[in-house]
């Protein structure tokens, strides 16, 4: 087999989550087992930086031993994204050339499209991720015989494009991370004509845990309920934080409990809620994994997921998860598991809270079950062969 061509807005080294994490550990590991491939980016740094300025060197290096090729980007006109893209934030449609525009002003290189054309004898499969960088729906269009993509697909107003319909109705293959990605994507996208297949991702298994060394650590003595994960709007952080407020005032036998927030970002905490609400900011991997491990359960409230690497970390460490209903994909994760418990509302997040509180025997046994669906579906090993079934 040729060699795989990676292809993702943005790659280096230190990546700390989302869609970017998961391509670097699908090349990590398929590099172990000596499969050839490469990383076509750009020389943007990451998703926070400015989309016009090339941060890295173009052209060919080794980033832990994994070869990265890198493109220059084009001088984008970011004013006139921005206006397009808060069209879209504040649910207003746009029109095709709207749609066009936003693609052509956000991360785009054309130098590495061009590429893509003129190389592609070169490489097996081109490999995209995430559904909706001008890097993937460019690429795509550069070598749709070639193209797969996974796609990280969220029911959000980019997914609605007409563009992306278009383009992506002609890509080789689709791989998702859930059934129910799978099932957004045929209801969003023209796509019986291309290969698909859910595979789910990869999840790092071999960890040490210990909630009591993170007790100590923090010289936390109450019981805490835990939101792990980027903290923003997007991740629906507020509607916990509004949720566990009104938890507190309707239930003063549970005085003690508190909620612990770790992961980077920004989030405003109402000053009735400063002594009940922690926020750690971001923390190493041991004391994320202590973290898990010491909490009652994992809150993780977010509408919109296509995986939920959280989800999975806290059940390796035996600890049960409250998602919410407005998410089918960690929704199907916690039924299909019977891992966790799900809320619509106020109400049903009270409820879930006092019986995963009021039932210890029965948490660690949604927190076991879990681990074991975790250790059954998302191993590397297990994903990795699943992938190279796919791209062969």
């Amino acid at each position: 087999m040729k060699k795989l061509g990676f292809v993702i807005p943005w790659y280096h080294k230190d990546i700390r989550g989302g869609a970017e994490l998961e391509l670097k550990g699908i090349v990590e590991h398929l590099h172990k087992k000596g499969v050839e491939l490469e990383v076509l980016t750009t020389c943007v740094k990451e998703f926070t930086s400015d989309w016009t300025v090339n941060y890295f060197k173009e052209g060919l290096e080794e980033v832990e031993g994994i070869p990265v090729r890198r493109f220059k980007v084009r001088q984008g006109n970011s004013l006139l994204f921005h206006s397009i893209n808060g069209k879209l934030l504040r649910g207003e449609s746009i029109t095709y050339d709207e749609e066009e525009t936003f693609l052509r002003e956000m991360v785009n290189s054309p130098d590495l499209f061009e590429y893509i054309k003129d190389h592609s004898e070169e490489y097996h499969r081109f490999i995209y991720i995430p559904y909706m960088f001008t890097t993937t729906y460019e690429g795509v269009r550069a070598c749709p015989y070639k193209s797969i993509l996974i796609p990280c697909l969220h029911d959000e107003c980019y997914a609605y494009f007409q563009t992306f319909r278009e383009v992506y109705s002609e890509a080789a293959g689709m791989i998702y991370l859930s059934e129910p990605e799978k099932q957004l994507a045929n209801k969003l996208f023209k796509l019986s004509g291309v290969k698909q297949t859910v595979v789910g991702a990869g999840v790092d298994t071999e960890f040490q845990y210990d909630g009591d060394r993170f007790r100590k650590e923090f010289n936390i003595d109450y019981p805490y309920i835990l939101y792990a994960g980027r903290k923003d709007e997007s991740k629906n952080i507020y509607t916990l934080i509004k949720y566990f407020a009104e938890y507190k005032k309707r239930n003063p036998e549970r005085s003690n409990l508190k909620l612990v927030m770790i992961g980077g970002g920004e989030v405003t905490i109402p000053e009735e809620s400063r002594d009940d609400i922690i926020n750690m900011g971001f923390l190493e991997p041991q004391l994320k994994f202590d973290a898990y491990a010491g909490a009652e359960l994992l809150c993780q409230p977010s509408l919109h997921e296509s995986f939920s690497l959280v989800i999975m970390e806290s059940w390796l460490c035996e600890r049960p998860v409250l998602v919410h209903t407005g998410c089918e994909v960690t929704t199907d994760f916690a039924k299909r598991s019977n891992g966790g418990l799900y809320f619509q509302d106020y109400f049903q997040f009270e409820g879930c809270v006092n019986y995963i509180l009021d039932n210890q025997e029965t948490a660690h046994r949604m927190g076991m079950n879990g681990r074991q669906f975790v250790l059954d579906n998302f191993k590397w090993d297990i994903i990795t062969d699943k992938l190279m079934e796919a791209f062969q």
